[in-house]
């Protein structure tokens, strides 16, 4: 057989293995566990770290302040060095909302060795201890909740003896970027940390999701978070880990009470938002970078190709490369249709996953050529030269 054949015939064999071998991770039916309301409703903090976030933060803090939790609960919004007014704002919405108490605090510039978000936290959920909380909330500011979805954490979290609840924001999907890029985004991340190898005990895989976390306190000092992970950028996926090495329980899932309400109207911000920490996550290594972009082609993008040199006369293999292709492209499009339904999004963009697999593979190499130009992981006007994804000590 021709070369092209055996890569079509490989990538086949490889759908079918993510097909049944890779923890179901296409299924979207991992959403919060069973959830019985406690007798007795324990203490909840809610940190919030923002740096410039004016724009989101009159729809996401009035969603804070006004859950409706049965126990004691605050919000401590940090502002960390924010230019464009974030914290002034953050007092006037808690002015005018009458709900949960809210204190704005600002911890300076980070010290050396640590990253912003990270910095941010530090402060914040060392002032949220001074309250001496059950369980902290770590939550963007670009995040917006339904008023129950602090109580909904709470009793998945009592009712499972879970130490860390971890909800996957839904993401905005408006624009035609936003519909090619963000759903397959959640696909990608689910393809690597399989929920329910997360989920399960003992776990395979170990994850969380940034933007919504809900904490036990007792188990964030055992693992010394934020410390123990103060250089990482993926910080959800080190902060999940550390829990994990300390003897906590996590659970990942999607949510149906969290939106995350940050626009990607273009191409260009989308392409930030990956590219950004996508070296990161291979461990700024040339090898895992090798092998992502190899992987990457095998995969997802040579069964298109294969089935194109199927209709090219004089093609060596071209008849048994178009079949494999064809029916690789099959299984990856069906595997993709529960996350483009999660997203209420049509279904003809199915079929275009291995476009959106090519512009990802463009960002994670464009992410590694901006990490050996010195710009590293950059956000919001900071660079991190070499951060680490997340580190396990």
């Amino acid at each position: 057989m021709s070369p092209l054949a055996w890569i079509a015939l490989t990538s086949l064999a490889a759908w079918l293995w993510l097909l049944l071998g890779q923890g179901f991770f296409w299924r979207t039916d991992q959403r919060l566990p069973r959830r019985t309301a406690p007798a007795d409703w324990p203490s909840v903090v809610i940190v919030v770290p923002a740096r410039d976030e004016a724009a989101v933060l009159p729809e996401s803090l009035p969603s804070l302040l006004r859950q409706t939790y049965p126990g004691r609960a605050a919000v401590v919004l940090v502002d960390d060095g924010s230019t464009d007014g974030t914290g002034e704002l953050a007092r006037k919405l808690g002015e005018q909302c009458d709900g949960l108490p809210l204190t704005v605090t600002s911890p300076g510039d980070p010290d050396p060795g640590w990253t912003g978000k990270l910095w941010a936290l530090r402060h914040g959920i060392a002032m949220a201890r001074t309250l001496r909380p059950d369980y902290l909330l770590l939550t963007d500011a670009d995040i917006a909740h339904e008023p129950d979805s602090l109580g909904e954490l709470v009793a998945a979290a009592r009712s499972n003896d879970l130490d860390l609840v971890s909800q996957m924001a839904r993401l905005r999907v408006s624009t035609g970027w936003e519909r090619l890029v963000v759903p397959a985004f959640v696909y990608f991340f689910a393809q690597l940390y399989p929920f329910r190898w997360i989920n399960r005990e003992p776990a395979r895989a170990t994850a969380a999701a940034g933007g919504c976390v809900l904490l036990r306190t007792e188990t964030a000092e055992r693992a010394r978070i934020p410390e123990s992970v103060r250089q990482a950028v993926i910080d959800d996926v080190a902060v999940a880990r550390a829990v994990r090495r300390a003897g906590g329980r996590v659970w990942l899932g999607l949510a149906e009470r969290v939106d995350s309400i940050r626009p990607y109207p273009r191409l260009a911000d989308l392409w930030r938002m990956v590219s950004r920490s996508a070296y990161a996550q291979l461990r700024h290594s040339p090898l895992l970078l090798a092998g992502t972009v190899a992987g990457l082609a095998v995969v997802y993008l040579a069964p298109p190709v294969a089935v194109y040199a199927a209709t090219v006369p004089g093609v060596p293999g071209a008849a048994v490369a178009g079949w494999a292709g064809l029916v690789a492209w099959a299984v990856m499009t069906a595997t993709y249709v529960p996350v483009l339904r999660y997203y209420r999004q049509t279904l003809w963009l199915a079929p275009t996953l291995p476009f959106t697999a090519l512009l990802y593979l463009l960002m994670t190499v464009d992410s590694a050529v901006q990490h050996y130009r010195g710009r590293g992981a950059a956000w919001k006007g900071r660079t991190y030269s070499r951060p680490e994804a997340a580190p396990d000590r």
